[in-house]
């Protein structure tokens, strides 16, 4: 049921409107209504919708106390995380990579990118998500006069714009210290602990598209991760 929780994220049910009754979603995606009803725990779980007897399940606004908790078991879910946040950019510029970026990010030296810098917040949420930096191939680079004005993801706008498609995303999740210069802008101590948290996007070819590396203070984030047995 993953396309439903695509249109939730896309807007096609707007914060407030009820999705199709059980039968109907039965009927649409020719299944049982078990499996209907699975789906609709796991939007309840992922605080998606919210479901009351007799008055059927409504979709829910983003709430800023989950702001922190990230559940990823799909690209499509890092949909949700960037919807939730808005990116306050601070500065945007090609760059070429040196050895120390190169060896981050898994370029090659001298390879430019164009680097996106700023503050990931929620709009309920006085203090911000992250401290956000993205890289984006120079290939994909025009991206940038977008940026401002979108809040999806990036990496849709590199499959919307040059009509590619990510493939895989590699997370690495790593603990480090936050410096003086951007803990003011996190408004935490210098020298907090914090989580770095490095996506990798790669296009079917394996060609990295973008790498986006968020500095979250270690008490704004939780990750989340279920394991279910397979069966058979």
């Amino acid at each position: 049921m993953q396309v439903l929780k695509d249109e939730i994220v896309r807007g096609v049910y707007p914060v407030g409107s009820q999705l199709p009754t059980e039968e109907e979603l039965c009927a649409r995606f020719s299944v049982s209504r078990y499996t209907i009803r699975e789906a609709l725990r796991r939007l309840r779980e992922d605080r998606l919708v919210a479901s009351r007897q007799g008055a059927g399940t409504t979709v829910i606004p983003f709430d800023p106390s989950d702001a922190d908790l990230h559940q990823v078991t799909s690209i499509n879910d890092l949909v949700t995380f960037a919807v939730g946040l808005r990116f306050d950019i601070e500065s945007m510029e090609m760059i070429a990579a040196d050895a120390a970026l190169a060896e981050r990010i898994g370029g090659a030296i001298g390879e430019r990118w164009l680097v996106v810098r700023g503050y990931r917040q929620s709009d309920q949420s006085p203090l911000p998500a992250c401290w956000a930096e993205v890289f984006v191939n120079e290939e994909f680079a025009g991206v940038g006069r977008l940026l401002k004005r979108n809040r999806g993801p990036i990496f849709h706008l590199i499959e919307d714009l040059f009509g590619q498609r990510i493939d895989e995303v590699q997370q690495q999740i790593s603990a480090s210290i936050i410096p003086a210069s951007m803990a003011r802008g996190l408004k935490v101590e210098p020298n907090s602990v914090a989580l770095d948290v490095q996506r990798t996007y790669r296009l079917t070819s394996g060609k990295i598209a973008l790498v986006a590396i968020n500095i979250h203070p270690a008490e704004r984030f939780r990750h989340t991760m279920t394991i279910r047995r397979v069966k058979g």
